[in-house]
């Protein structure tokens, strides 16, 4: 009996193995214009897709199988219809190098329920989506001309909530692309531009949905007779073809799906909210003018990380909550004040979204730049509680970007996993000065970057990519957020120019002195990655060059725990000191020291005044000042014309002992010599220089 049962066991335990192990998912793929051409799709008879369940009449529907229950891949996707809408002759196409994809078109109005049975090594899995096709029906209200039933605002007009959302939208680009670009656009104008501009356009396969290619053609409006761009386009529109204004928008359904069957009852299945980034790429993924999708899948944004602890998330939404950075809704409800509770929303690995457009900006405009979104003021705190003022457009980025823990108090926790420490990309913290682990002084934290870029992290990990036809295009810069191009080995310096010069590598910062004690003064990068190898060397297990986070909470010293927080800290930043030197190099030194016993090398203290001459020299129209100040004092260091009048102050207040650089903008001055001065309780000193337009 006993060896029934345990083979019956043993049975079940096994189907469970094989019913568990994979699990499918049915993902129904965004593909933009550029995504067409990189599948070797035809772009004249396939039509784009924004990956909504909700999709206009006549288009194309392309899914994916994918197993989301283990990481075996999958080996046989096989596909067919529940249910399709009466009228139907859809059928299932594969897709020319994606062996678990098909397409099919929606054809008729209605649900068509698909069924994927999937394979992989381990077992197979069966399971179903229901996708949505439907006609266009316009925003209503747009312009003046008021909504008719079944357009969006005839019935969502009177909720509160909506009205809210459309009164920030009736303002926003979005809404008045359009009308902009018929008025005042350029010469080159056309309908090509149409398929983004207006609502259901069709993009690129014709279909007839109502959208606004279509009622054109029923009201007998032609761009013929309005081209070129000119004054009087859109008030000549609005007279003679009303019935056109409410699709002559980007509006509601360009994101959210068609809308005729939503509009017959009310159904909330039929219409889709989604933060993903396919609505965006479907308009944003044209290189080489429209290349902000090209340059998103470039970074790491685009790849979205999943925790099982996310699922768990309480809506808190403090630095400990992991979907206020990871998941977009996430983001969303914390840039409203709104917890997020992952839970309740069923938050898991088949439905996560990761940081996309939507996430930092809001589609329905806001007024802000780029229609970011307002961070909330808590958010301009570190996890140590310092609340800082300073990054301008890049407080976005710096509102996930930082170290969830306080150091002081965290580093007497004993580290007792490989997630201990500060977490990852805590840039914002580094770029501060602020947060590390200190060793009875504090550390200097005068950044110059943070006087000389007004939007932090914005303006130079979104410098302007490259130009069209280099290699690096939309690799580096824009939103790919990226300064370095590994595969081509290029780093993006543009920015650094206007205070350091030209330069083309970040091997050619080279650093003041040698601070990793290795007897050659190298590049700051290289030296940061001297310290940091000495200080793997000095941690636990001590003499390897490796850490064991293990040997460390054995030792539960507080000296160790502070030095493997700082080493985390500058590794994590990632930038091996790019973002804030002098403040990596005293982090480092001192965490050595207390390691070791033996003092830091004391190069980044600064012995006595100094004033260096500005570069570049002569300059158009920016220029950099640096000074070394070896104890604490008011300075202030001012710009003089040929005769003596004060023409800027660069800075005028206390410093702390260290190596500080400034900026000159001079674009407002005339050509000429001009005289900067520094000056102290105890020093001063004057040089010139020569501003040459």
């Amino acid at each position: 009996m006993h060896r029934r049962l345990l083979l019956l066991f043993s049975v079940i335990a096994i189907s469970w193995n094989i019913s568990f192990a994979q699990k499918a998912k049915i993902v129904n793929e965004a593909v933009s214009p550029e995504g067409l051409i990189k599948m070797g799709l035809t772009t004249t008879t396939n039509s784009v897709s924004t990956g909504l369940n909700v999709v206009a009449n006549g288009t194309y529907v392309y899914l994916s199988a994918k197993n989301i229950g283990s990481t075996d891949p999958v080996t046989a996707a096989n596909w067919s219809f529940n249910t399709k809408p009466s009228g139907s002759t859809a059928s299932f196409q594969s897709v020319p190098g994606y062996d678990t994809w098909t397409t099919f078109v929606a054809d008729a109005k209605g649900a068509y329920e698909v069924k994927l049975s999937m394979s992989t090594a381990a077992g197979s899995h069966d399971t179903t989506l229901t996708i949505y096709s439907a006609d266009f029906v316009g925003v209503g209200n747009f312009e003046g001309v008021s909504a008719q039933f079944p357009q969006c605002m005839s019935c969502h007009g009177s909720m509160p909530k909506f009205t809210e959302i459309y009164d920030r939208w009736k303002v926003s680009g979005h809404a008045n692309i359009f009308k902009v670009e018929i008025t005042t656009g350029a010469a080159y104008y056309n309908t090509s531009c149409m398929k983004c501009h207006t609502t259901g356009y069709s993009h690129n396969a014709a279909s007839n949905n109502g959208g606004f290619d279509d009622r054109a053609e029923q009201l007998g409006w032609k761009w013929d007779g309005y081209k070129p761009p000119k004054a009087g386009n859109w008030d000549s529109l609005k007279a003679d073809y009303a019935g056109l204004v409410n699709f002559a928008t980007i509006g509601c359904e360009n994101c959210h799906g068609a809308g005729s069957e939503h509009a017959m009852g009310g159904d909330k299945k039929k219409i889709q909210i989604s933060a993903e980034a396919g609505a965006c790429a479907q308009c944003h993924d044209e290189p080489w003018r429209h290349n902000k999708t090209s340059e998103y899948e470039n970074s790491l944004h685009a790849e979205a990380i999943w925790s099982g602890s996310f699922a768990t998330a309480n809506g808190k939404q403090d630095l400990s909550d992991c979907t206020r950075c990871h998941e977009a809704q996430g983001f969303i409800n914390f840039t409203k004040g709104i917890p997020y509770k992952a839970k309740d929303a069923g938050l898991n690995a088949g439905n996560h979204v990761g940081i996309t457009c939507a996430t930092c900006h809001d589609p329905h405009g806001n007024g802000n730049h780029a229609s970011l979104r307002t961070v909330p003021a808590s958010s301009d705190t570190l996890g140590n509680g310092y609340a800082y003022t300073v990054g301008g457009l890049g407080q976005t980025c710096m509102s996930c970007h930082k170290a969830r823990r306080d150091n002081v108090s965290y580093t007497k926790t004993k580290v007792s996993s490989a997630h201990w420490g500060p977490h990852a990309s805590i840039q914002t913290d580094v770029y501060l000065g602020k947060n590390a682990a200190e060793f009875g002084s504090a550390y200097n934290t005068f950044n110059p970057h943070t006087a000389l870029l007004q939007n932090a992290c914005v303006d130079c990990h979104m410098q302007a990519t490259t130009d069209t036809g280099t290699v690096t295009r939309d690799r580096v810069g824009g939103h790919s957020f990226k300064m370095h191009d590994a595969e081509n080995d290029f780093d993006h310096t543009k920015k650094c120019e206007s205070c350091h010069g030209p330069k083309t590598k970040f091997s050619e910062f080279i650093a003041k002195a040698d601070y990793d004690g290795d007897s050659k003064t190298e590049a700051v990068q290289e030296e940061i990655h001297g310290l940091l190898h000495k200080l793997r060397v000095a941690l636990p297990p001590a003499g390897l060059d490796s850490i064991s986070y293990q040997e460390i909470g054995a030792k539960n010293d507080p000296n160790i725990n502070k030095a493997y927080w700082n080493y985390l800290l500058i590794e994590e930043d990632g930038s091996f000191g790019m973002h804030n030197t002098a403040f990596a190099v005293a982090v480092l030194q001192q965490s050595l020291a207390i390691l070791t016993g033996v003092e830091a090398i004391d190069d980044v203290t600064p012995k006595t005044y100094s004033l260096s001459q500005n570069f570049p020299n002569p300059f158009n129209p920016s220029t950099t000042i640096q000074f070394s100040v070896p104890e604490m004092a008011d300075v202030s260091v001012k710009v003089y014309d040929a005769i003596g009048n004060e023409v800027a102050t660069l800075h005028n207040g206390t410093l702390g002992a260290g190596n500080y650089s400034v900026n000159w903008n001079a674009a407002n001055q005339a050509s000429g010599i001009y005289f900067y001065k520094i000056s102290s309780d105890k020093f001063s000193m004057t040089k010139k220089m020569v501003l040459m337009k």
